[in-house]
């Protein structure tokens, strides 16, 4: 975070981080208060470690992080996140037309495990199948790598399906009760296909959400449009990362009650986007792209028949001379020698 973003940041802060004085003592600056939250979320250091730093109480410290993540989240969240309108979807969708190349796409969505303690009395609710204690960011990124939505707090033990179905947005999503733009041409068409977002073989088939074609029974149209769709379903794995590089809490196991690290994840987003817009957003897509691998686990659960209508209707629009790009054709040859 440059200097001038955190002076903007704390002069939004301000008034709410500024606590009434008493006869007994003065209350903690809020530049010092803003510096302890940023430093705990952007290196994961112990409360032990930041008194110390600070020469704060850590019972103090504590209060200072949850108090201020929750003002993060509340103040800063609506101009950095706001809440999705028609207008915003076709700014995503065209920025996914223009770099990934996937027309009609209004965000990757997928779900990130956040380690946390074991909350008391929780049984196996939190516990993952990668074998540690979590809760679930389930998020949709564009094109940017900024966070379009997201939900907070699932069960670590919950698949990413039944969170994005228990959350807000997927329950919209999943019955068409989201204020999508109406379909629209492919470009080069004539026929209008509706808008979608892309995802792994986790989540389930719909006529607004796609998912890749089962492993079983590939051929070059199914490999294509699964290339096509893994190379703009991995925008949300990089922002997932490029957010967890800055700020290191989530790298770390964090030792807070469950209701806190919500606030802390929440708060970790919305700076995630402030940073972005203010600090720039010139990132080779190409670069990110290529660190992450192109192989897919895959499973064969039955999707809704629209959906596979709707998944049908973009393989073929891959191949058609509208939407063939040069690149795919090599790139699947390569993958199969």
């Amino acid at each position: 975070m440059s200097m001038s973003s955190f002076d903007y940041l704390l002069h939004l802060l301000r008034p709410s981080l500024t606590l009434q004085e008493t006869h007994m003592r003065k209350p903690i600056k809020p530049v010092v208060r803003l510096l302890i939250t940023l430093r705990f979320l952007a290196t994961g250091d112990s409360f032990s470690s930041l008194q110390f730093q600070f020469y704060v109480g850590k019972t103090t410290i504590a209060n200072i992080v949850k108090e201020t993540c929750t003002l993060i989240w509340e103040q800063l969240g609506p101009s950095v996140m706001p809440a999705p309108t028609v207008e915003t979807w076709l700014q995503v969708a065209a920025g996914f037309g223009q770099v990934a190349d996937f027309p009609n796409c209004l965000g990757a969505v997928d779900g990130k495990h956040i380690r946390v303690k074991k909350p008391p009395h929780s049984g196996s609710l939190y516990f993952n199948y990668k074998r540690y204690f979590s809760i679930i960011l389930m998020a949709v990124a564009d094109i940017n790598f900024k966070f379009v939505a997201v939900d907070v707090g699932g069960y670590g033990s919950s698949s990413d399906s039944r969170v994005l179905q228990a959350s807000k947005l997927g329950h919209q999503l999943l019955l068409n009760q989201i204020s999508l733009p109406p379909p629209r041409p492919l470009p080069g068409t004539s026929d209008a296909a509706p808008f979608v977002m892309v995802s792994d073989e986790a989540f389930p088939l719909s006529t607004n959400l796609l998912r890749p074609f089962p492993k079983r029974g590939l051929d070059s149209r199914k490999r294509i449009f699964n290339y096509r769709l893994s190379r703009a379903r991995k925008v949300v794995e990089c922002a997932f990362g490029i957010m967890a590089n800055k700020w290191r809490v989530l790298h770390t196991v964090i030792h807070l009650n469950v209701e806190t690290v919500d606030q802390v994840v929440k708060a970790c987003c919305v700076l995630h986007n402030y940073v972005r817009d203010r600090d720039g957003l010139e990132v080779d897509f190409e670069q990110h792209l290529a660190s992450f691998p192109t192989s897919i686990s895959w499973n064969t659960s039955r999707p809704y028949f629209s959906g596979i209508r709707v998944r049908d209707r973009f393989a073929d629009y891959f191949l058609s001379p509208e939407g063939l790009v040069p690149w795919q054709l090599t790139c699947i040859s390569g993958s199969s020698t």
